[in-house]
């Protein structure tokens, strides 16, 4: 059985401790509780310190999807896509505006030293609550830019706080950067599997670091592009800190089919050197479980400008290949880096779970339908029947790999990136996969260069394979929106998502063995009641092509050829405007201090 260390069940008693009273008509205010009966004990204080936890799990293998980007697409309520099919306000955009797990933190702030320890524990409960106060406030300058700063827990006295104004970005930036140096410096490097300990610190402050240093490049609209080097520089210290000092390397067994994608299906994370933080599960004690959407044909599913990304497997840009648009199915997963395969269903590949999946179990092929785009996504998803194996499998929620990868970017983006750096860093990440190497002044790969033209760096090309590397290695882990968001690239939402492309009409291939599995048929044409058996018995699937409006079995591109189509109007992303959300409505009403900011009303 693995050592697990079980928060969830730590948050029950932290809330059993607040909420137990015989007569509760006349139980005391939570903060009184807290104040005389609790935060006297070390015990107490991990209790509340458990509390505060608010981590993903297996969601992060569906986030792509549902906060909308390049690599996963979503036919269900997608707030940004929303945004950019709709006439978004303050009236109709009301999520976000939450304060709950602050006041937890400011609350905890404000009593932990009741407790009798030494100052050094005490500094370590501190850095912990200033960490996570730290990681709330990260995702309000995410969503708001300018945002409130409140280190105190409010009461109707604090007027001032009640109805006080946004605070500049910048200042709350310099605050929270505070809170994550002083955890950096007193949170135990050691802790239980699964706890906060001073390396997941640091991870999350690299990472946010390099998202705001590069947020302020390329966002002209907040006049912080001068701070920006600092913000960098020390992005890769904090990230070099970790590569030089921290027990981490990439887990990798010599098996460059294989091993990237064990560690997203792996019963034990536990002692992975290349785990930094995890979610860990065991079954029938805390289940754990991705769901059989993460495969696809629910709502959310993988898209082909990702499957276009991968490299060659000689090192060669996909793009190079002669009508590389063109490929089908077959033909896109030839001869690729070793992770396309570890992260999509690939031609040839064994469906084991099954679950809602029409086409049954069995060697896969793609079960197609309106509005989705024909790929189907295996990372994260637990191919296996046994309910046991998949509810004891482990999240990975901070990996080496992107420490690797943060440190190669911030360099870049400072135009200091040498071979050395890259030999530390991203060839590292190539190496486990079986990839050739990156060198210093690579060839531009055009379309790369076409999607973002606003790089200005001495070392733009590096920058552009940089991003390629992360995009690959950190698919399906929840990165990609936060990474498009702070490139300024939220035009790229507008391109029309794209499924598989098909050639012709007719009978096509998709398991690579030379014998057809599906038949496109025209719009005009019916599907026949007896269906044709292929040479291996297996009778085809047949669907009716045609676009938008028509009563078909599927979306294509053209009428007798072209990709499977998603949408009929991805949308517009407003610039600078959709990337930010308003203050709601209700909230200016209660306060107008609170003005909207970047042309939100």
């Amino acid at each position: 059985m693995k050592k697990l260390f079980n928060w969830g069940v730590a948050v029950l008693l932290t809330v059993s401790l607040s909420a137990c009273n015989d007569d509760f008509l006349n139980k005391l205010p939570e903060t009184s509780i807290g104040r005389e009966n609790f935060f006297n004990t070390e015990e107490d204080l991990n209790l509340a310190i458990y509390n505060l936890y608010d981590f993903p799990s297996t969601g992060i293998y569906t986030d792509e999807a549902y906060t909308l980007t390049d690599n996963a697409y979503s036919t269900g309520n997608v707030e940004l896509k929303t945004m950019m099919t709709t006439s978004p306000s303050s009236t109709t955009i009301t999520g976000g505006w939450d304060w709950g797990q602050l006041r937890n933190v400011n609350f905890f702030l404000e009593n932990f030293r009741n407790a009798q320890l030494s100052d050094e524990r005490l500094a370590h409960f501190e850095g912990l609550a200033r960490f996570f106060r730290a990681r709330f406030y990260v995702n309000k300058v995410k969503r708001y830019s300018d945002i409130p700063w409140v280190d105190v827990v409010i009461t109707t006295d604090n007027e001032d706080v009640l109805f006080g104004d946004r605070d500049p970005r910048e200042t709350v930036v310099n605050n929270l950067l505070a809170d994550y140096e002083f955890a950096a410096n007193h949170v135990d490097i050691a802790a239980p599997q699964g706890a906060v300990n001073r390396w997941l610190v640091k991870a999350d402050y690299a990472r946010f670091l390099l998202y705001e240093g590069t947020y302020r490049i390329y966002h002209p609209e907040l006049n912080l592009q001068s701070t920006a080097p600092a913000l960098l520089q020390r992005a890769a210290a904090v990230a070099r800190d970790i590569m030089d000092n921290g027990p981490f390397s990439l887990y990798s067994t010599g098996n460059p089919m294989e091993d990237y994608g064990t560690l997203f299906k792996s019963q034990n994370l536990g002692g992975n050197p290349e785990i930094i933080f995890a979610r860990y599960y065991e079954a029938n004690l805390l289940n754990g479980d991705s769901g059989e959407g993460v495969f696809g044909n629910y709502e959310s599913f993988p898209l082909k400008d990702l499957v276009q990304t991968y490299l060659m497997a000689d090192g060669s840009y996909y793009s190079s290949q002669p009508n590389y648009q063109q490929n089908e199915f077959v033909q896109e997963f030839a001869d690729r880096d070793p992770r396309l395969y570890q992260t999509y269903a690939y031609p040839g590949w064994v469906l084991v779970r099954s679950g809602t999946y029409a086409q049954g179990a069995g060697l896969y092929v793609q079960q197609l339908a309106k509005n989705f785009s024909g790929y189907h996504q295996i990372k994260g998803f637990y191919n296996t029947t046994n309910q046991d194996e998949r509810n004891n499998m482990d999240v990975p929620l901070y990996r080496f790999a992107e420490i690797l990868l943060i440190y190669a970017e911030a360099k870049a983006e400072l135009g200091e990136l040498t071979q050395g750096d890259l030999d530390i860093s991203i060839n590292l990440v190539r190496a486990r996969a079986g990839m050739p190497g990156m060198t210093l002044n690579p060839a531009i790969d055009p379309v790369k260069a076409a999607k973002f033209p606003n790089v200005t760096s001495a070392q733009r090309a590096e920058i552009y394979e940089i991003r390629r590397e992360r995009r690959v290695e950190l698919a399906f882990e929840g990165r990609r929106h936060d990474d498009l968001m702070r490139w300024g690239a939220g035009k790229f939402l507008e391109i029309e998502p794209l499924g598989i492309y098909f050639s012709r009409l007719g009978q096509h291939d998709l398991t690579g063995d030379g014998v057809p599995d599906i038949v496109l048929l025209p719009a005009s044409q019916s599907i026949p009641a007896e269906r044709e058996r292929n040479s291996l018995g297996v009778p085809l699937a047949y669907y009716r092509v045609g676009t938008f409006g028509q009563d078909v079995s599927i979306f294509l591109g053209g009428p007798t050829s072209g990709n499977l189509l998603i949408v009929e109007n991805a949308g517009t992303f407003v610039e600078p405007k959709y990337y930010y959300r308003p203050v709601p409505q209700q909230q200016v009403l209660l306060n107008p201090n609170l003005q909207q900011i970047f042309d939100w009303e």
